[in-house]
Protein backbone atom coordinates (compact mmCIF):
# COMPACT_ATOMS: atom_id res chain seq x y z
CA UNK A 1 0.00 0.00 0.00
CA UNK A 2 1.40 3.37 -1.00
CA UNK A 3 2.18 6.01 1.58
CA UNK A 4 -0.21 8.93 1.20
CA UNK A 5 2.01 11.96 1.66
CA UNK A 6 -0.06 14.25 3.86
CA UNK A 7 0.72 17.89 3.13
CA UNK A 8 -1.67 19.09 5.80
CA UNK A 9 0.25 17.31 8.54
CA UNK A 10 3.65 18.43 7.27
CA UNK A 11 2.55 22.03 6.71
CA UNK A 12 1.27 22.21 10.27
CA UNK A 13 4.65 20.95 11.48
CA UNK A 14 6.49 23.61 9.44
CA UNK A 15 4.21 26.40 10.66
CA UNK A 16 4.55 25.26 14.26
CA UNK A 17 8.33 25.24 13.87
CA UNK A 18 8.26 28.78 12.49
CA UNK A 19 5.97 29.95 15.30
CA UNK A 20 8.17 28.47 18.01
CA UNK A 21 11.29 30.06 16.53
CA UNK A 22 9.56 33.44 16.44
CA UNK A 23 8.24 33.23 20.00
CA UNK A 24 11.46 31.88 21.48
CA UNK A 25 13.57 34.64 19.95
CA UNK A 26 11.11 37.52 20.23
CA UNK A 27 11.15 38.07 16.46
CA UNK A 28 8.62 40.40 14.82
CA UNK A 29 8.49 39.47 11.11
CA UNK A 30 6.00 41.22 8.87
CA UNK A 31 4.61 40.15 5.48
CA UNK A 32 2.93 42.62 3.12
CA UNK A 33 0.51 41.06 0.65
CA UNK A 34 -0.71 42.98 -2.40
CA UNK A 35 -3.81 41.93 -4.35
CA UNK A 36 -4.96 43.80 -7.45
CA UNK A 37 -8.53 43.30 -8.62
CA UNK A 38 -11.25 40.96 -7.45
CA UNK A 39 -10.29 37.53 -8.79
CA UNK A 40 -12.08 35.02 -6.50
CA UNK A 41 -9.25 32.47 -6.50
CA UNK A 42 -6.70 35.17 -5.66
CA UNK A 43 -8.87 36.34 -2.76
CA UNK A 44 -8.98 32.79 -1.37
CA UNK A 45 -5.18 32.50 -1.62
CA UNK A 46 -4.63 35.85 0.07
CA UNK A 47 -7.03 34.98 2.89
CA UNK A 48 -5.20 31.68 3.43
CA UNK A 49 -1.88 33.49 3.61
CA UNK A 50 -3.24 35.94 6.16
CA UNK A 51 -4.58 33.04 8.22
CA UNK A 52 -1.18 31.33 8.12
CA UNK A 53 0.45 34.54 9.33
CA UNK A 54 -1.88 34.57 12.32
CA UNK A 55 -1.06 30.92 13.03
CA UNK A 56 2.68 31.57 12.98
CA UNK A 57 2.79 34.91 14.88
CA UNK A 58 3.76 36.82 11.72
CA UNK A 59 2.24 40.28 11.31
CA UNK A 60 0.46 40.67 7.98
CA UNK A 61 -0.45 43.76 6.00
CA UNK A 62 -2.91 43.64 3.11
CA UNK A 63 -3.02 46.12 0.25
CA UNK A 64 -6.18 45.46 -1.79
CA UNK A 65 -6.03 47.58 -4.93
CA UNK A 66 -8.82 48.11 -7.47
CA UNK A 67 -8.54 46.37 -10.89
CA UNK A 68 -7.94 49.68 -12.66
CA UNK A 69 -4.75 50.30 -10.65
CA UNK A 70 -1.99 51.35 -13.06
CA UNK A 71 1.39 49.71 -13.25
CA UNK A 72 3.06 52.91 -12.05
CA UNK A 73 0.78 53.05 -9.01
CA UNK A 74 1.60 49.44 -8.14
CA UNK A 75 5.33 49.99 -8.56
CA UNK A 76 5.09 53.09 -6.37
CA UNK A 77 3.51 51.00 -3.61
CA UNK A 78 6.25 48.38 -3.93
CA UNK A 79 8.91 51.11 -3.67
CA UNK A 80 7.23 52.33 -0.49
CA UNK A 81 7.21 48.83 1.01
CA UNK A 82 10.82 48.23 -0.06
CA UNK A 83 11.81 51.31 1.95
CA UNK A 84 9.76 50.36 5.01
CA UNK A 85 12.09 48.69 7.51
CA UNK A 86 9.11 47.23 9.37
CA UNK A 87 8.13 45.17 6.31
CA UNK A 88 10.29 42.07 5.81
CA UNK A 89 8.52 40.27 2.99
CA UNK A 90 6.52 41.49 0.01
CA UNK A 91 4.18 39.28 -1.97
CA UNK A 92 2.19 40.42 -4.98
CA UNK A 93 -0.57 37.92 -5.68
CA UNK A 94 -0.58 36.61 -9.25
CA UNK A 95 -2.11 36.78 -11.77
CA UNK A 96 -2.22 40.55 -12.20
CA UNK A 97 -4.59 42.39 -14.55
CA UNK A 98 -3.46 42.14 -18.17
CA UNK A 99 -2.41 45.79 -18.39
CA UNK A 100 0.30 45.24 -15.75
CA UNK A 101 3.65 43.63 -16.60
CA UNK A 102 4.13 40.84 -14.04
CA UNK A 103 7.86 40.59 -14.69
CA UNK A 104 8.36 44.30 -14.03
CA UNK A 105 6.45 43.98 -10.77
CA UNK A 106 8.36 40.93 -9.57
CA UNK A 107 11.71 42.51 -10.39
CA UNK A 108 10.76 45.71 -8.52
CA UNK A 109 10.49 43.85 -5.20
CA UNK A 110 13.75 44.13 -3.24
CA UNK A 111 15.60 40.79 -3.46
CA UNK A 112 15.85 40.48 0.31
CA UNK A 113 12.05 40.90 0.58
CA UNK A 114 11.21 38.58 -2.35
CA UNK A 115 9.80 35.81 -0.16
CA UNK A 116 8.16 34.11 -3.15
CA UNK A 117 11.67 33.73 -4.63
CA UNK A 118 10.45 34.72 -8.09
CA UNK A 119 13.00 37.38 -9.04
CA UNK A 120 15.80 36.74 -11.52
CA UNK A 121 18.40 37.50 -8.86
CA UNK A 122 17.04 35.00 -6.34
CA UNK A 123 16.49 32.31 -8.95
CA UNK A 124 20.06 32.87 -10.13
CA UNK A 125 21.29 32.40 -6.56
CA UNK A 126 19.28 29.20 -6.33
CA UNK A 127 21.07 27.74 -9.35
CA UNK A 128 24.53 28.87 -8.24
CA UNK A 129 24.23 27.47 -4.73
CA UNK A 130 24.16 30.87 -3.00
CA UNK A 131 20.43 30.97 -2.34
CA UNK A 132 18.75 33.18 0.22
CA UNK A 133 15.23 31.85 -0.26
CA UNK A 134 13.74 28.78 -1.92
CA UNK A 135 10.64 28.99 -4.16
CA UNK A 136 7.70 27.99 -2.00
CA UNK A 137 6.07 25.14 -3.92
CA UNK A 138 9.28 23.28 -4.88
CA UNK A 139 10.74 23.77 -1.40
CA UNK A 140 7.50 22.44 0.03
CA UNK A 141 7.89 19.25 -1.98
CA UNK A 142 11.43 18.79 -0.69
CA UNK A 143 10.09 19.23 2.84
CA UNK A 144 7.52 16.50 2.18
CA UNK A 145 10.20 14.09 0.99
CA UNK A 146 12.35 14.79 4.04
CA UNK A 147 9.44 14.38 6.45
CA UNK A 148 8.69 10.93 5.03
CA UNK A 149 12.40 9.98 4.92
CA UNK A 150 12.39 9.57 1.14
CA UNK A 151 16.00 9.74 0.00
CA UNK A 152 16.63 11.53 -3.30
CA UNK A 153 20.35 10.83 -3.55
CA UNK A 154 21.18 8.90 -6.70
CA UNK A 155 17.52 8.68 -7.72
CA UNK A 156 16.20 9.62 -11.15
CA UNK A 157 13.75 12.49 -10.79
CA UNK A 158 11.57 13.26 -13.82
CA UNK A 159 9.84 16.65 -13.72
CA UNK A 160 7.06 17.18 -16.24
CA UNK A 161 6.57 20.93 -16.56
CA UNK A 162 9.11 23.72 -17.07
CA UNK A 163 7.48 26.74 -15.44
CA UNK A 164 9.56 29.30 -13.59
CA UNK A 165 7.45 28.76 -10.48
CA UNK A 166 7.60 24.96 -10.18
CA UNK A 167 9.42 22.95 -12.86
CA UNK A 168 12.71 24.81 -13.24
CA UNK A 169 13.35 25.59 -9.55
CA UNK A 170 12.33 22.05 -8.58
CA UNK A 171 15.08 20.79 -10.86
CA UNK A 172 17.62 22.94 -9.01
CA UNK A 173 16.48 21.70 -5.61
CA UNK A 174 16.48 18.06 -6.68
CA UNK A 175 20.00 18.43 -8.06
CA UNK A 176 20.99 19.83 -4.67
CA UNK A 177 19.54 16.68 -3.08
CA UNK A 178 21.78 14.49 -5.24
CA UNK A 179 19.15 13.35 -7.74
CA UNK A 180 19.69 12.92 -11.47
CA UNK A 181 17.12 15.21 -13.08
CA UNK A 182 15.22 15.08 -16.36
CA UNK A 183 12.85 17.92 -17.28
CA UNK A 184 10.06 17.11 -19.74
CA UNK A 185 7.55 19.46 -21.34
CA UNK A 186 5.01 19.80 -24.13
CA UNK A 187 7.63 19.23 -26.85
CA UNK A 188 9.13 16.11 -25.24
CA UNK A 189 8.98 13.05 -27.46
CA UNK A 190 8.13 9.62 -26.08
CA UNK A 191 7.08 11.13 -22.76
CA UNK A 192 5.75 7.86 -21.35
CA UNK A 193 9.06 6.12 -21.92
CA UNK A 194 10.80 8.78 -19.85
CA UNK A 195 8.26 8.96 -17.03
CA UNK A 196 8.42 5.18 -16.63
CA UNK A 197 12.11 5.58 -15.75
CA UNK A 198 11.38 7.94 -12.86
CA UNK A 199 12.12 6.95 -9.29
CA UNK A 200 10.51 10.27 -8.35
CA UNK A 201 7.94 11.85 -10.66
CA UNK A 202 6.91 15.50 -10.31
CA UNK A 203 3.68 16.14 -12.21
CA UNK A 204 3.19 19.82 -13.02
CA UNK A 205 1.35 20.12 -16.33
CA UNK A 206 -2.03 21.47 -15.24
CA UNK A 207 -4.10 18.78 -16.97
CA UNK A 208 -6.55 16.67 -15.03
CA UNK A 209 -5.57 12.98 -14.79
CA UNK A 210 -2.93 13.42 -17.48
CA UNK A 211 -0.73 10.71 -15.95
CA UNK A 212 -2.18 7.22 -16.15
CA UNK A 213 -0.89 4.12 -14.36
CA UNK A 214 0.97 2.84 -17.43
CA UNK A 215 3.11 6.01 -17.45
CA UNK A 216 4.58 5.34 -14.00
CA UNK A 217 6.86 2.55 -12.87
CA UNK A 218 6.19 0.28 -9.95
CA UNK A 219 7.41 1.63 -6.64
CA UNK A 220 7.90 5.21 -7.80
CA UNK A 221 7.31 8.28 -5.62
CA UNK A 222 4.77 10.66 -7.18
CA UNK A 223 4.48 14.36 -6.33
CA UNK A 224 1.37 15.83 -7.95
CA UNK A 225 1.39 19.63 -8.16
CA UNK A 226 -1.65 19.87 -10.41
CA UNK A 227 -4.82 21.58 -9.18
CA UNK A 228 -7.62 21.21 -11.71
CA UNK A 229 -11.33 21.85 -11.24
CA UNK A 230 -13.13 18.85 -12.73
CA UNK A 231 -16.57 18.65 -14.29
CA UNK A 232 -17.76 17.27 -10.96
CA UNK A 233 -16.79 20.58 -9.33
CA UNK A 234 -14.05 18.92 -7.26
CA UNK A 235 -10.30 19.47 -7.35
CA UNK A 236 -8.22 16.86 -9.15
CA UNK A 237 -4.53 16.45 -9.74
CA UNK A 238 -2.52 15.83 -12.89
CA UNK A 239 -2.24 12.17 -11.84
CA UNK A 240 -5.06 9.62 -11.98
CA UNK A 241 -4.76 8.98 -8.26
CA UNK A 242 -7.09 5.98 -8.02
CA UNK A 243 -5.29 4.14 -10.81
CA UNK A 244 -1.75 5.09 -9.83
CA UNK A 245 -1.82 4.71 -6.03
CA UNK A 246 -1.82 0.86 -6.00
CA UNK A 247 1.47 0.61 -7.92
CA UNK A 248 3.62 3.35 -6.31
CA UNK A 249 5.45 3.54 -2.98
CA UNK A 250 4.30 7.06 -2.06
CA UNK A 251 2.00 9.66 -3.60
CA UNK A 252 0.55 13.08 -2.80
CA UNK A 253 -3.24 13.40 -2.97
CA UNK A 254 -5.02 16.41 -4.47
CA UNK A 255 -6.14 18.32 -2.55
CA UNK A 256 -4.10 18.00 0.64
CA UNK A 257 -0.70 17.09 -0.78
CA UNK A 258 1.67 19.66 -2.20
CA UNK A 259 -0.78 22.57 -1.95
CA UNK A 260 -0.67 23.24 1.81
CA UNK A 261 3.13 23.30 1.74
CA UNK A 262 3.38 26.42 -0.43
CA UNK A 263 2.01 28.74 2.24
CA UNK A 264 3.97 27.00 5.02
CA UNK A 265 7.25 27.66 3.20
CA UNK A 266 6.15 31.26 2.58
CA UNK A 267 5.98 31.69 6.35
CA UNK A 268 9.43 30.14 6.69
CA UNK A 269 10.83 32.48 4.02
CA UNK A 270 9.30 35.49 5.78
CA UNK A 271 11.10 34.58 8.99
CA UNK A 272 14.33 34.08 7.03
CA UNK A 273 13.90 37.53 5.48
CA UNK A 274 13.37 39.11 8.89
CA UNK A 275 16.52 37.57 10.31
CA UNK A 276 18.62 38.54 7.30
CA UNK A 277 17.45 42.12 7.60
CA UNK A 278 18.07 42.24 11.34
CA UNK A 279 21.47 40.62 11.66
Amino acid sequence: MAIRIDGKVVSLAVKERVKQQILENGDTPCLAVIIVGDDPASRVYVNNKKKACTETAIRSLEYALPPETTQDELLELIDKLNADHEVNGILCQLPLPKHIDETAVIERIAPDKDVDCFSNRNIGKLWTGTKVFEPCTPAGMIELLKYYNIDCDGKHCVIVGRSNIVGKPMAALMLEQGATVTICHSHTRNLSEITRQADILVAAVGKEHFFSADMIKDGAVVLDVGINRGEDGKLHGDVDFAAVEPKVSAITPVPGGCGPMTIAILMQNTLTAYRLQNQ
